[in-house]
């Protein structure tokens, strides 16, 4: 039997795009029942990008698979009613709720802890005030693109990664847990806020990098795919991969410098500039002049001589790899390995037909929690509707008739 840690616990969900879904599929990996509560016509992520060619979203079906969905008309008092019903029915360990909603009054924490006093209430904000934001415009409001890219080129870069989101997130599934301890201990619940630009303001914060810019040096200036403070960076190979080589440690940039056969040419460079490269701030000073000396080994090389050649030798590194070979490599060590080997694994859905996801990254004992499964659409109506509220057959043909719920 697959261990659920978190089994007992039920969360109910009303969200969109990353932030919340990603913090309730985390909490669904690790056990905990989580009940979707859906706008009857799916919400404003229902058909995101990416999607198959039946126009199928992706996106939303991997964010939110393992839990369970319910199909409400929320623009319906009656809907209203029963979604207020749903998040604050009965249970030791119930009474849990996660959104990001704006203008839906009726969802409030007033109006909900009305109706069930030790709810534990995460809502999850654009920013501190109650207004607007995503990823997008908090990245941008934080100063990070401006530090991002090739410092030949003006202007802010932005990342493809919803970072801040994903932080949001975790921060989110801890908020939970956080208020389930505090109930446990006292009885009471909580109403926990969490802003993204809250997210990443504090995030850039505590790395120290706005406490750098009171420095004499001032502003960071951007530095393409060098590491900050250190020395990384690509390398081209000669059939045209690229590899990133690291060598943040003393014994790192020995090795990287020995199993490249430099030894001799460094050490008279360092005699030649009177520094000493075993200092990791010597060796991001002259990060341009060691990156050209360490290019033409890399350009004269393939990318598999090359992994013959670093692989034991104490080098950091790795192969850039693109989208579809992850998918590829995955899609292939499924035929060998055991299901549930790695955090990566196949899962088959109607809808979506075979779908690459990933586990909770938290192995217990030692291994990586199995439990998964596609959610449909609004497929859990009318079993949750009579699992937790108790309405019987009669009831729910005439909310579907009325069409307060679609399943």
């Amino acid at each position: 039997m697959a261990l659920k840690p978190l089994a007992g616990i039920t969360v109910f969900e009303n969200d969109s795009f990353v932030a919340g879904p990603s913090s309730c599929l985390g909490l669904a990996q690790l056990g905990a029942e989580v009940i979707k509560i859906d706008p009857i016509k799916g919400g404003p992520d229902i058909d995101r990008w990416p999607i198959t060619p039946e126009g199928r979203s992706i996106y939303w079906g991997t964010l939110n698979r393992s839990k369970r969905s319910v199909a409400i008309d929320l623009r319906s008092e009656a809907g209203q009613e029963l979604a207020q019903a749903l998040i604050t029915s009965p249970g030791e360990d119930a009474g849990i709720f996660v959104e990001n909603n704006v203008g839906r009054p009726f969802l409030s924490d007033e109006v909900l802890r009305g109706k069930r006093a030790d709810l534990i209430h995460v809502k999850v904000q654009g920013s501190a005030d109650g207004g607007p934001g995503v990823d997008y415009t908090v990245n941008a409001e934080a100063g990070i693109p401006l530090i991002t890219g090739s410092a030949e080129v003006d202007g802010p870069a932005n990342h493809a990664l919803p970072a801040w989101d994903l932080l949001c997130g975790q921060a989110a599934a801890t908020a939970v847990l956080t208020g389930l301890l505090h109930r446990r201990s006292t009885g009471e619940g909580l109403y926990e806020e969490i802003a993204l630009k809250d997210i990443a303001l504090a995030a850039v914060a505590n790395l120290g990098w706005y406490t750098e810019t009171l420095q004499p040096a001032g502003e960071r200036a951007k530095h393409g795919n060098h590491i900050f403070g250190s020395f990384g960076s690509d390398f081209a190979t000669s059939d045209g991969r690229y590899v990133m080589i690291t060598a943040i440690t003393k014994r790192q940039w020995g090795n990287l410098v020995k199993v490249t056969g430099l030894t001799e040419v460094v050490s008279a460079l360092e005699t030649a500039l009177g520094t000493d490269f075993a200092l990791e701030t010597n060796r991001y000073t002259y990060r341009e002049t060691l990156e050209a000396l360490l290019k033409p080994w890399f350009a004269a090389r393939t990318a598999a001589q090359i992994t013959a050649d670093l692989e034991g030798s104490g080098v950091l590194w790795a192969p850039y790899a693109s989208l579809g070979e992850v998918a590829q490599d995955t899609l292939a060590a499924a035929q060998d390995v055991p299901a549930g080997a790695g955090v990566l694994r196949t899962l088959e859905s109607e809808a979506l037909g075979t779908m690459l996801v990933g586990a909770s990254p938290i192995r217990v004992n030692g291994e990586y929690l199995a439990e998964d499964s596609p959610t449909v659409f609004g497929s859990a109506t009318e079993a949750v509707l009579t699992e937790r509220l108790g309405l019987g057959s009669a009831e729910i043909g005439r909310l579907h008739d009325e069409g307060i719920i679609a399943s």
